[in-house]
């Protein structure tokens, strides 16, 4: 008996974290929180700053294109960033464009001016997620990883969600101008204490820079997240450019960033050796089409209250509050249960409550009540609460840690092409099945309830996907590091091992 007592004492001290390294997550997980949550708190204020600015819809979404765009030319940078540069000074970097971005876009006079201000906040966005979740896996042992990126995962998908409600909550007591005022004197406070508790804990190398590789991932991400993002506009006629050719262009262009990286390998700007893990591929596959069904009805639900029930965006918001609360407070209790029970235990259940959440939402109707639509979104995001971290931990956990800095930035680049791919997807089947119902008689609200119950459908049809996928996902208890899987890459790469091979040792060591 205490022999077993001194094992589990030893076990815990050795998963503990190291002195110092707590105060530096929670400062982390604070900064990416606040930072994050700036990618969707505009949604609700587009309609002021029509009025205010005299500028079209069309015009002021690009305050959400411009930050989505800059996001994704900015992250692929960051894998090269975190390998050349101390994590002190990359933080020093992202807390003061995005401070430097929120007063810009406080003072704006003019919209050219707040769109200047959010593509500058977008460039620190687009460096803090990458620094946080290659920094955790640097220093937190393995066998706490589960319940850390549960924590992280709240920033990832709970800032976004609440994002609406909390500018909801700001424009109806105050202007729009104060959701940058209310996150000014904090991004400061988070540099000033980063600046002077921040310690370098991470190892840099001196890797050159591939310009060619950034135009083409500036060129390809940038041009596919726009057209993805235009798609809607398209369907009711007043895309500037067809959505088809920055689809194209940025297709073509990733397909040579993609010959170039593989060209390139410890020099690549990305390196795309990570999709050589089937564990990392499957579970990044799995939360990419999670992160779309999110990020798909964070924006089709309020349409879907104001325009249909007519209910004002501050219940709307208010609505969607519940769920992204819940998302969070599990997101905690999931990753310890995944430090003890793996991913598959959760992910499956999980699967089945997203799916069933988006299921229950295609029963919505012209008469619903607001219950039961708060009601829904909780079990959707249930069960995204149950996926994103044990997905997020179980990718990135099967890299060797010479490529976590690449991991985390193509996952973080790959979740804005998913989340402008969730928006797409939602909005033109929403505005195609509308013009129908439109064209077939229908009155105005009974027109767009039609298209909110179709692109409601077509969400629920894909999340089946993610059912199906979480079967074939290894399940895996991270208590060690994975040197055999660093191992078996470096065979691979030395032409000993197929892809197939890299993984299967991998996931047998891990299970």
């Amino acid at each position: 008996m205490s022999s077993s007592a001194e094992s589990r004492s030893v076990q815990a001290e050795a998963s503990a974290l190291p002195a110092g390294v707590s105060r530096l997550i929670s400062l982390l997980v604070a900064a990416a929180f606040v930072v994050i949550l700036n990618e969707t708190i505009m949604s609700v204020a587009l309609p002021d700053l029509m009025n205010e600015f005299d500028v079209p819809a069309a015009t002021a979404q690009w305050l959400t294109t411009a930050f989505m765009l800059t996001m994704a030319v900015v992250i692929p940078i960051t894998g090269w960033l975190l390998t050349r540069m101390n994590l002190r000074t990359v933080f020093i970097i992202a807390m003061s464009t995005f401070t430097a971005g929120t007063a810009i876009a406080a003072a704006a006079g003019a919209f050219e001016m707040l769109v200047a201000g959010r593509v500058v906040q977008a460039i620190g966005t687009a460096i803090m997620m990458p620094l946080l979740m290659t920094t955790v896996l640097n220093v937190v042992p393995a066998s706490r990883r589960g319940r850390t990126m549960g924590v992280i995962s709240i920033v990832i998908a709970v800032a976004p969600a609440i994002g609406p409600t909390v500018g909801g909550v700001v424009l109806d007591a105050l202007t729009w101008r104060w959701m940058f005022l209310l996150v000014l004197p904090i991004a400061v406070l988070a540099l000033v204490l980063g600046g002077m508790m921040i310690r370098n804990v991470t190892d840099t190398k001196q890797v050159p820079l591939d310009l060619l590789s950034v135009v083409l991932s500036a060129v390809g991400f940038s041009g596919l997240i726009y057209g993805l993002s235009s798609i809607g506009e398209a369907a009711t006629g007043h895309a500037v450019v067809a959505p088809w050719i920055p689809v194209v262009i940025g297709a073509v262009a990733l397909l040579v960033f993609t010959l170039r990286q593989l060209s390139l390998k410890d020099f690549a700007l990305l390196d795309l050796r990570v999709f050589s893990v089937g564990t990392f591929t499957m579970a990044l596959l799995l939360m990419l089409i999670s992160m779309m069904s999110l990020f798909g009805t964070i924006i089709l639900l309020p349409i879907y209250m104001q325009q249909v029930l007519g209910h004002s965006t501050l219940e709307s918001g208010l609505a969607l509050l519940p769920g992204g609360l819940l998302m969070g407070v599990l997101g905690w209790f999931v990753g310890r249960a995944f430090d003890r029970i793996g991913a598959r235990p959760l992910v499956i259940p999980g699967a089945l409550l997203a799916s069933g959440g988006l299921w229950l939402m295609t029963l919505f109707t012209e008469n619903t009540q607001l219950w039961m639509i708060v009601g829904a979104h909780s079990v959707l995001t249930t069960g995204l609460a149950l996926l994103f971290s044990p997905l997020m931990t179980t990718a990135l956990g099967s890299l060797p840690p010479r490529l976590y800095p690449h991991g985390s930035a193509l996952m973080s680049t790959l979740q804005q092409v998913a989340a402008g791919a969730g928006t797409a997807l939602f909005i033109t089947v929403m505005t195609v099945a509308t013009m129908v119902g439109a064209g077939a008689g229908q009155d105005a609200v009974t027109a767009q309830m039609t298209g909110v119950h179709n692109a409601l459908v077509i969400g629920a049809l894909i999340s089946l996907v993610t059912i199906v996928g979480v079967f074939f996902l290894r399940n895996g208890v991270q208590t060690q590091a994975p040197a055999a899987e660093a191992d078996d890459l470096t065979a691979a790469e030395d032409g000993a091992e197929s892809a197939v091979e890299v993984d299967s040792p991998a996931e047998g060591h891990r299970s």
